[in-house]
């Protein structure tokens, strides 16, 4: 989980780095636009909720060596949540280089869908691990702030 998780932070942080001094800089952002700094701290610990939540769920459903892992519908949305997660960072940030505007009306789609998925793990949460949904309530705050900054680009240019 943990291994996963570091992967998808690293690929985001390599695709965005050369883009955030680049279009990125001079493109129209929201007024509610935190300073780029606040981005690495903030998915920096979301990361690491990220990795702990499906650890603890995981966890309370474990049966044993050889048994289905009863949370195993969950850890699924976990890993379709991750898949999604990673997807957007190189879509919204190297995308635009390659195909323009379009990237951002993906990214737009995408982010939508992983919040959707985060909403329907905090649901399923509940019945693993009060602390595995905080951190997903947290993170689903994350995404819908981010959902409008990414919404935001697209309106203001």
């Amino acid at each position: 989980m943990l291994v996963a998780v570091a992967a998808v932070a690293l690929g985001g942080s390599l695709t965005t780095v050369g883009n955030v001094e680049g279009w990125y800089a001079d493109a129209q952002k929201a007024p509610w636009s935190p300073p780029n700094g606040v981005f690495g701290p903030v998915w920096t610990l979301l990361y690491a909720g990220i990795a702990l939540a499906c650890f603890l769920v995981w966890r309370r459903g474990y049966l044993g060596s050889g048994q289905r892992n009863r949370a195993r519908p969950w850890i699924t949305g976990w890993i379709v949540q991750l898949v999604l997660n990673a997807a957007w960072t190189p879509l919204f940030f190297a995308g635009f280089p390659v195909i323009g505007e379009a990237s951002w009306w993906i990214a737009a789609v995408i982010i939508v869908l992983l919040l959707a998925v985060v909403l329907w793990l905090i649901l399923g949460a509940r019945r693993w691990s009060r602390i595995a949904m905080v951190v997903m309530i947290a993170y689903a705050l994350w995404l819908a702030f981010a959902t409008t900054l990414n919404i935001a680009v697209i309106a203001l240019n």
